[in-house]
């Protein structure tokens, strides 16, 4: 009988332990009050400093080491890249690119996007 029991126990712990990671993966999909992804024109209307974003446009211009111009198509900002956040393709300025990272905001400059990952979209 104590076998029985150490069995069963050994059984619901095993079940247990491979559904913890399945809630542990779950995630909140809904709507939210965060706010869309904004555009160029927006960050420099009313830029709020760490604000994150995600875009899609071009680089179309290094305007210095790991510094470019990123033009959405609304408007052109200066964006900060490591050359570690480069993917490993070429990229020129026809080349349509995703681009995460925050709002970075100066009292004395103009805002820019701070880049932490770059990727290339497949038109």
């Amino acid at each position: 009988m104590q076998q029985r029991n150490r069995l069963a126990t050994l059984i619901a712990s095993a079940c247990l332990c491979a559904t913890l990671p399945l809630a542990a993966m779950a995630d909140y999909a809904g709507p939210s009050n965060a706010p869309a992804n904004p555009k160029v024109s927006d960050i420099l209307a009313k830029p709020v400093d760490d604000q994150p974003v995600k875009l899609q446009g071009k680089l179309i211009k290094k305007i210095g080491d790991e510094r470019y111009q990123f033009n959405d198509g609304s408007g052109t900002i200066e964006a900060e890249i490591d050359d570690d956040d480069m993917p490993r393709a070429t990229v020129d300025e026809n080349t349509l690119v995703e681009i995460v990272g925050e709002v970075d905001t100066s009292r004395y400059d103009p805002p820019e996007i701070d880049v932490d990952r770059v990727r290339i979209v497949n038109e």
